[in-house]
């Protein structure tokens, strides 16, 4: 479940609530807190795969040129 809401201080950039939400899975997810890895590990062995996914497909979403009439995907 997505923890970003509008009423956080606002981030201009583009795909900032799914960014928000990977990093907060990444920084919480079991494998950084208990057995004390990078994040950047954590990534290559899986976790947190679906926000990555949306993640990348935002960032993709941006460089399509028929998302200027559609707008961005992700939230």
């Amino acid at each position: 479940m997505p923890k970003y809401y509008e009423d956080k201080e606002e981030d201009h950039r583009a795909c900032a609530g799914v960014r928000e939400d990977l990093k907060t899975c990444l920084l919480e997810h079991e494998c950084v807190v208990k057995e004390g890895k990078l994040p950047s590990q954590c990534l290559k062995e899986g976790h947190c795969k679906a926000l990555q996914t949306a993640f990348f497909e935002c960032k993709r979403s941006m460089l399509d040129t028929r998302s200027r009439f559609r707008g961005r995907k992700g939230y």
